[in-house]
């Protein structure tokens, strides 16, 4: 099974692109069960241009998003569901806390773990804890449902 995810990879699993693709590799993906995603910080975010002027700083609701396409990566290796064109919608957010700025130049370790569901499930829960340079950033619970409609409608389903 694929342990790793690059860019291309990536964009095959979950349909986000720019400006809103948020995470730049998964690695350390265990099926089922967690993954790390990784973020580069840069100066180029386009959330940066009004968040704050002259003092950039990711959005805490950025930050959620890049830990939830990361579980939309794992979910999508553990279910084989690369070039089926999955959504994936949040269906909770839980005991977010923001703990520490994360700026232009910092790399973004995600560490997600999955709490609650199972292979070919519908809805799935996981814990969240954003890292830079080992200190937490942010941490969180979520659900998300996985809707493969598209992909079934597609196929003449």
């Amino acid at each position: 099974m694929t342990t790793e995810a690059d860019i291309q990879l990536i964009q095959r699993i979950i349909p986000h692109r720019y400006p809103f693709l948020l995470v730049d590799r998964v690695r350390d993906i265990v099926a089922n069960t967690s993954a790390v995603g990784i973020k580069n910080v840069t100066a180029n975010e386009p959330y940066f241009q009004g968040h704050f002027p002259g003092t950039p700083i990711m959005p805490g609701v950025a930050i959620i998003e890049a830990m939830a396409q990361t579980t939309g990566v794992l979910v999508g290796i553990s279910n084989d569901l690369i070039d089926r064109e999955a959504l994936i919608y949040f269906m909770s957010i839980e005991k977010a806390k923001f703990r520490r700025k994360v700026v232009p130049g910092d790399v973004l370790e995600m560490q997600v773990d999955v709490t609650r569901g199972k292979p070919g499930g519908k809805v799935w829960r996981f814990h969240g804890i954003a890292r830079v340079e080992g200190e937490v950033a942010a941490e969180a619970e979520f659900a998300a449902m996985i809707d493969l409609s598209k992909d079934a409608a597609k196929a003449g389903a």
